[in-house]
């Protein structure tokens, strides 16, 4: 029991006795006792007498203490181990002790000027430009230079490209060209590599002969050659000596098409027409080329005319 409670119930006990002594005078007898010699001898009279008008104390009603709550029993702890629990990946790092999660620290913003600061990005690795090995104009012959003016004045378009060299075989072009066109109006499919006299010789031929020949006999001057192969590191196909393709010295065409859309393609059986334009091409080019050969001269030269540049010993040129 409380001491609250123990103090109440003393309280109470005081105020029973003090209200029995109050009323002992009214209610108490005489007897006889034996022997008192007859005296007579009234119960109560040892005590102090309260005054009779005496107020009895007032009794205030004390509330009621509460009894604190009994502590909620926790559950008997678990023989099994406990498993762990997944946590959120921005949950994983410690707080600090005595610091809220909300209030924990952030790290420092980054500052607004700090790309600024730190510089433009490191350029990314770019390929190796097969051309950057290219001969600078200030190291190139007289002639190469000269030739290259000749082209610009006839509308030729080219980028220079650098040396090719192949000392196992023996190919070699140490001032190549990737030529795009044979003139203003003539375009050639695909580029083609080859060296600055090859390159001249044919955008004379196609501008002087082809396209004038095209108009005469099939009435539309030619738009584009066709190329079948130009700068090819590889023997002759009867063996032996390397072929002009190797040195860029030649240039093989495979078609023709005209500016009204029609395609001549260089074969053994054309058209009427079609042969009468082949013919005075592979007639004319005769001269300004050392070799010639197409249809007619061997298997391989079925598909396409052969021009190449080789020096003859008598200065002249084959043609078959």
């Amino acid at each position: 029991m409380t001491a609250p409670g123990l103090r109440k119930i003393a309280a109470l006990f005081v105020s029973v006795v003090a209200l029995s002594l109050a009323t002992a005078p009214s209610s108490a007898r005489s007897h006889r006792h034996p022997g008192s010699h007859g005296h007579l001898r009234s119960y109560g009279q040892d005590w102090p007498r309260l005054p009779a008008t005496a107020p009895l104390p007032e009794l205030k009603e004390e509330a009621a203490p509460v009894a604190p709550e009994p502590p909620q029993q926790q559950p008997p702890a678990s023989t099994e181990a406990p498993v762990p629990q997944p946590r959120p990946a921005d949950a994983q790092e410690e707080q600090k002790p005595g610091t809220p999660p909300e209030q924990a620290p952030k790290p420092p913003e980054k500052p607004a000027d700090a790309e600024k600061e730190a510089g433009p990005p490191e350029p990314k690795p770019v390929a190796p430009d097969p051309r950057s090995n290219e001969v600078p104009a200030d190291k190139m012959p007289a002639g190469e230079l000269a030739c290259r003016d000749r082209l610009k004045a006839l509308g030729v378009s080219f980028e220079e490209h650098g040396p090719e060299h192949d000392p196992g075989i023996g190919c070699s072009i140490p001032y190549p060209l990737i030529v795009k066109n044979l003139g203003a109006s003539i375009a050639l499919e695909p580029d083609a590599e080859m060296n600055c006299a090859m390159a001249e010789a044919a955008a004379r031929f196609a501008g002087e002969v082809v396209s004038p020949a095209a108009k005469a006999e099939l009435g539309s001057p030619v738009k584009t050659i066709g190329q079948a192969s130009a700068y090819v590191c590889r023997p002759r196909h009867a063996g032996g000596k390397l072929s002009e393709h190797a040195f860029g010295n030649a240039l093989d065409i495979a078609r023709f098409t005209l500016e009204d859309g029609t395609a001549v393609d260089v074969k053994p059986s054309p058209s009427e027409k079609e042969k009468k334009f082949l013919d005075k091409v592979r007639n004319a080019a005769c001269g300004p080329f050392k070799t010639v050969l197409g249809p007619g001269s061997d298997a391989d030269h079925e598909l396409h005319l052969h021009l190449d540049l080789q020096p003859r010993r008598d200065g002249g040129a084959f043609c078959d």
